[in-house]
């Protein structure tokens, strides 16, 4: 039985300076984990947030830097967690990157990895990004068994797919971290309804860190970072414009006693 316990998401306005990036990606979590949080839950691309042409340039590798200060977090603070997404460069193609979530154990340990299944390529009148230009979309989805639970990961636009949410659920998740940079355009329109809606459909707790400030020159991101419960309660919210770390309750004995009393999980007729 697994107790009650503390979650974070950390809310950042991470830029193209990436030392300034990890110093307060450090300060953060350290901040987190001194508030009692063991599982803490960083943005997309928290390292660097620049041009996604340029992503490649300041990609990282998995023994890098930034990640093995993230190993050392973790160690440090006995925490799950979950490193956002950082770009990593590609071996075989000097042009792209993927776009990789890492979840690391309270030894430090890789629980798993997840590169980022759909690529933002939108073409609204205020938006135009074509991430797939540079990035590389993933495969293969991830569950892991962790000492807070099953941890699945998803990425920002995976929000929009339904499918994700529910394979994962059937691969046994019981919460999701969702590091995320969505635009205040379409977050302003979307972001809550649907992240709700993944929790609701998947009796599931979500934990959305978003990015706030601007992406780029051009793109403002919509912060909100969430946290929801399986009933679809936003348990907290972050700022729309600054950065910030928010808390709330994992209690997966509650999630347990929802499944029991509306299993419309075991419903389905329709795989």
């Amino acid at each position: 039985m697994i107790a009650p316990y503390v979650v974070a998401a950390l809310q950042m306005d991470s830029g193209a300076e990436k030392s300034v990036n990890l110093e307060q990606a450090e300060s953060m979590i350290t901040d987190a984990a001194q508030e009692g949080a063991q599982l803490v839950v960083l943005p997309e691309l928290f390292p660097y947030l620049g041009k996604v042409s340029q992503l490649r340039e300041n990609a990282e590798t998995m023994d890098g830097k930034v990640l093995q200060t993230m190993r050392g977090l973790a160690i440090k603070n006995e925490l799950v967690l979950c490193a956002g997404s950082v770009a990593i460069a590609a071996s075989d193609d000097p042009s792209k990157v993927m776009n990789r979530s890492i979840l690391f154990g309270p030894h430090g340990q890789v629980l798993s990895t997840y590169d980022k299944i759909h690529c933002f390529d939108i073409n609204l009148p205020e938006v135009k990004v074509v991430e797939s230009d540079y990035v590389r979309a993933g495969s293969q989805l991830s569950v892991a068994a962790t000492p807070l639970g099953h941890i699945g990961q998803a990425i920002c636009y995976d929000l929009r797919f339904p499918e994700i949410f529910r394979r994962l659920t059937e691969d046994g998740m019981q919460v999701c971290v969702l590091p995320a940079a969505f635009t205040d355009k379409t977050g302003e329109a979307h972001w809550e309804v649907l992240a709700r809606a993944r929790a609701i459909e998947n009796q599931i707790y979500v934990i959305a860190a978003n990015q706030c400030g601007m992406y780029g020159d051009t793109i403002k991101c919509h912060g909100n970072s969430l946290i929801i419960d399986p009933w679809g309660k936003v348990l907290a919210r972050g700022d729309r414009d600054k950065q910030g770390i928010i808390y709330a309750e994992i209690d997966l004995a509650a999630q347990r006693k929802i499944r029991a009393e509306l299993p419309a999980l075991s419903h389905r007729r329709m795989a």
